[in-house]
């Protein structure tokens, strides 16, 4: 999409178009994750799966206020291009990158410094826990660069550019399969590094992607590519800084008390063991691959209503919400559907315990159904959220999690029979409460509003 060119077309048609490269980015992204857990649980074993996923919570926590810059970036940068204003764009890129350089470093100190006292901290269960610091520690040290990949994936998105992120990350996902088996068991003469090879392969894989992408977008001289206008952009022009800031620190909460949420949820688990943990992480992994849909569709939704946004095309804000709402039902729907016919064969590619198995098969039972409620509350804070509205959609966010989620996992595995099963119902009670919350506020108050562009 390149700033509404193709108006004529139905959106539907556009954000498919756009969300095809953009769904399969995101599961290429956690091909690498998949594949490393399928090795690790199978042929290294649970305690080591349970090494990776107790660590999971915490890393997603860090990198969540980056991710909430980004958020802000692409809908500056979205406004931008569809006004056509590529002095701005290029402004936008130069000053985040200095921002989430120094953001990765600053974490990244206190990441690997801090180890051993942060996966104390959340209860890690102490017959996994040296393993879980020392993969942890590889991916803390790694930061800064993963932080700038990140960040220029989010720019190429926000300008409506889907392919060549995609395109990145087969490259990625090719080199981080092809270097598991090699660093994890020491092939080809090197030493064998077991669960921190699996580490060892993400780090290395992004970087050398990150340093092609930069390559490949210079010699096809794509808007985005690295050249002298983004290099002398790379300071703090600070009053773009203080609106980034002002659309990244809400969404940055936001994230960072669902990734404490998450940390929450995984000492509830770890007081039922290391199966348990395992369980718990073999069922996020299938997760993570059906909420992609509906966080693809959150990103096509906020990148079209930004980009309407920029270019003043106020009238196509309802049919993008219509056609992202559309499209979450029947994509999540179908494959929700997929994952409940195949749960176990699913869940057995990470788990050879049968009692883990059944424990995971259950889990996933009780909360997949509601992820298409989460997708449908994605698409109506996402449209909010590209005109600048952050605070409220944030809010309501929040209380789901925090008000309704862990309440109800912690209520219903401490004093209910339901026991590791209790947790699970916080999901779909959270969804629940987080599409009622969203959808009142945009039909009562946000669609009242005059929208206006934040770029100029």
């Amino acid at each position: 999409m390149q700033g509404m060119a193709a108006a004529e077309k139905p959106v539907w048609r556009m954000m498919l178009v756009f969300l095809i490269p953009l769904i399969l980015s995101n599961a290429l992204q956690s091909i690498g994750q998949f594949v490393g857990s399928v090795v690790v649980g199978r042929w290294i074993g649970v305690d080591a799966l349970a090494a990776i996923s107790s660590f999971f919570p915490l890393f997603f926590l860090l990198i969540s206020f980056t991710i909430g810059v980004g958020s802000g970036s692409s809908i500056l940068i979205g406004q931008a291009h569809g006004a056509q204003n590529q002095e701005r764009v290029k402004a936008i890129v130069g000053t985040t990158l200095t921002f989430t350089f120094i953001l990765g470093v600053v974490l990244s100190l206190i990441g690997g410094i801090f180890t051993w006292d942060i996966m104390r901290l959340i209860g890690t269960p102490d017959n996994i826990l040296e393993v879980s610091v020392h993969y942890a520690r590889i991916l803390f040290w790694a930061m800064p660069i993963l932080f700038l990949y990140i960040a220029y994936t989010t720019f190429m998105r926000g300008i409506g550019d889907s392919k060549t992120p995609f395109y990145s990350l087969i490259v990625s996902t090719t080199l981080n399969i092809a270097l598991l088996p090699v660093l994890i068991f020491g092939w080809l003469g090197l030493p064998e590094l077991g669960v921190n090879g699996s580490a060892y392969a993400n780090v290395i894989s992004t970087v050398v992607t990150f340093i092609l992408t930069l390559v490949y977008l210079h010699k096809t001289n794509h808007p985005l590519k690295f050249d002298a206008t983004v290099r002398k952009n790379l300071r703090m022009d600070w009053d773009l800084l203080k609106l980034l800031l002002r659309l990244a620190i809400p969404a940055s909460i936001n994230m960072i008390l669902s990734s404490l949420a998450g940390i929450a949820v995984i000492t509830f688990v770890n007081v039922y063991g290391s199966d348990a943990t395992a369980a718990y992480g073999a069922v996020n992994q299938v997760v993570s691959y059906v909420a992609m849909p509906a966080m693809s569709l959150g990103i096509a939704v906020s990148v079209f209503a930004a980009q309407s946004i920029g270019a003043k095309r106020f009238d196509r804000l309802k049919q993008v919400v219509r056609a992202g709402v559309v499209l979450n039902y029947v994509i999540s729907g179908v494959l929700i559907t997929l994952v409940y016919v195949f749960a176990r064969q699913i869940l057995s590619l990470f788990l050879t315990n049968h009692v883990t198995l059944d424990t995971a098969l259950e889990l996933l039972h009780i909360a997949l159904w509601s992820y298409m409620i989460f997708g449908h509350s994605m698409i109506i804070g996402a449209t909010m959220r590209a005109s600048g509205t952050v605070l409220w959609p944030t809010v309501f966010s929040v209380l789901s999690i925090w008000v309704v989620e862990v309440p109800v996992a912690y209520y219903l595995s401490s004093f209910t029979d339901l026991g590791l099963k209790g947790i699970w119902f916080g999901y779909p009670a959270a969804f629940i409460a987080n599409l009622i919350m969203q959808y009142a506020y945009y039909r009562l108050s946000w669609q009242k509003k005059k929208i206006t562009r934040l770029i100029e």
